[in-house]
């Protein structure tokens, strides 16, 4: 089955095919840090993870690259709140992300990018717009694109111009604006107080680049003026993406993007995440409840990349009982590493090359498991394959399950672990399954291995 993704240019899944058969060209859009990002960001960036690890898996070579915006109006506002330089407020969140990442079992790009060591190249994609006529410069000096000069604006996200409302043809100098609200956009801000000590003396003025045209560059820069994939949350198609390819495709004359890819929102309690309704999460809060961050990856893998989710923490807890009994199952498969078992295999890539179709790949994951018909090696060598795309990290856990399961367990589940053995010498299986689940709702998990019953918390 070949590899097939839903292109939001085109709303249809299509066969995918890069533009260099020897080399993926991939770009993500990655955090704004001016805070922590939160857990709905994170669902972009394991979304774009899975999606550059199932190309991994399918044999390619990926170049990617994620960018880190360190200069835009949050940025400058938030700095200056703080009285600390632009660089070093910036750094401190970047930092704060690598580790998060990190955590998450998030692969890093080829690169991380970050905007201010791409003045240069923003100046010289400006410099062309304003001479192809796409672009202009207002009184105050500051540079704009002229969305009514680009003929394909809206194409990603499917907004008609002409059914905008009457404000649609003025100017917006902020990062970013209401939904649908098309006006042209700021390629290049003249500085005025507020920025403070932000600016660049550049051919264009005294000024700053816009948020829209920092992207681009980087790209461009790094993978060329035409790449394979482009990845965002579903906030970003309008006005963020749709911008990058009017900027893009206006300078080179070239198609930006061949497939576009976005993952949907995540709710929390059925709302859209703010401070002021205190749903707001970042991955620290998840750590703070003594939760694994790979459980809020694997709730994430639950669900397909274009399904809005709503995020409870009693889902979250389910999933990381569910993790847990996978890392149990996967302990007592033994030391021995077989062979990957080539008909699972088949099914698992069936998922993945579906769309990304985790919530099946993990299906099959439970599946081979629980099979009976094959050996202990060789599930533990398909399991290790399927976590090359799954990233649940299976191998680089198992201290810390081990540690799990050689905590001391009470007298009382003890008793019933040994009641339970004698049931199972017994042949008498009804008692058994009984003793489990009474084990169970004391809150352990009891796994049957060739080594004998091993216990844990759940």
């Amino acid at each position: 089955m070949a590899l097939r993704f839903f292109n939001t240019l085109t709303h249809k899944k299509e066969n995918f095919s890069p533009i260099n058969k020897k080399e993926v060209r991939m770009y993500t859009c990655g955090p704004t840090v001016y805070d922590y990002a939160h857990i709905g960001n994170y669902r972009s960036y394991i979304f774009a993870d899975t999606l550059k690890r199932v190309l991994l898996y399918e044999g390619y070579k990926v170049k990617h690259i994620m960018n880190l915006t360190d200069v835009d109006d949050k940025t400058i506002r938030n700095s200056q709140n703080e009285g600390k330089s632009l660089q070093e407020f910036t750094q401190f969140y970047a930092e704060k992300f690598f580790k998060d990442i990190k955590a998450l079992n998030i692969l890093n790009p080829t690169k991380f990018t970050k905007a201010t060591d791409y003045i240069h190249e923003m100046v010289d994609i400006i410099k062309k717009l304003l001479k192809k006529g796409l672009a202009y410069k207002s009184e105050e000096a500051s540079v704009y694109f002229n969305i009514r000069k680009f003929k394909n604006y809206g194409k990603l996200s499917g907004l008609i111009l002409e059914n905008q409302k009457e404000n649609a043809s003025g100017r917006i100098k902020s990062d970013e604006y209401g939904k649908d609200n098309a006006q042209d956009f700021a390629l290049w801000k003249s500085w005025d107080k507020t920025d403070g000590d932000v600016f660049w003396k550049t051919t264009l003025g005294k000024g700053r680049p816009g948020w829209h045209i920092e992207c681009s560059a980087m790209s461009m820069a790094n993978l060329g003026e035409q790449i394979d994939l482009h990845t965002g949350g579903v906030d970003n198609i309008f006005p963020h993406h749709e911008n990058e390819i009017a900027q893009s495709e206006g300078v080179t004359g070239k198609h930006f993007v061949k497939y576009w890819m976005h993952n949907e929102w995540l709710l929390v309690d059925k709302k859209k995440m703010a401070k002021s309704k205190n749903n707001f999460y970042v991955l620290k809060d998840i750590i703070n409840r003594d939760i694994n961050p790979i459980a809020y990856r694997f709730w994430l893998l639950m669900a397909n990349y274009r399904t809005r989710v709503n995020f409870v923490w009693e889902a979250l807890e389910g999933a990381e009982t569910a993790l847990k009994r996978l890392y149990n199952l996967y302990i007592g498969l033994g030391k021995d590493i077989g062979k990957i078992n080539k008909e699972y295999q088949k099914k698992f890539k069936e998922c993945i090359e579906d769309d990304l179709d985790t919530p099946k790949a993990l299906t099959v994951l439970w599946d081979i498991l629980k099979d009976e018909n094959i050996s202990n090696d060789d599930k533990k060598a398909t399991v290790l394959d399927f976590d090359k795309v799954l990233g649940l990290g299976f191998e680089q856990t198992k201290k810390d399950i081990e540690k799990i399961r050689t905590e001391k367990i009470p007298k009382e589940i003890q008793e019933l672990i040994e009641e339970r053995e004698q049931a199972r010498q017994n042949k008498d299986f009804t008692k058994s399954d009984e003793l489990r689940k009474k084990i169970n709702s004391l809150g352990y998990e009891v796994t049957d291995t060739p080594e004998g019953q091993k216990v844990s918390k759940i």
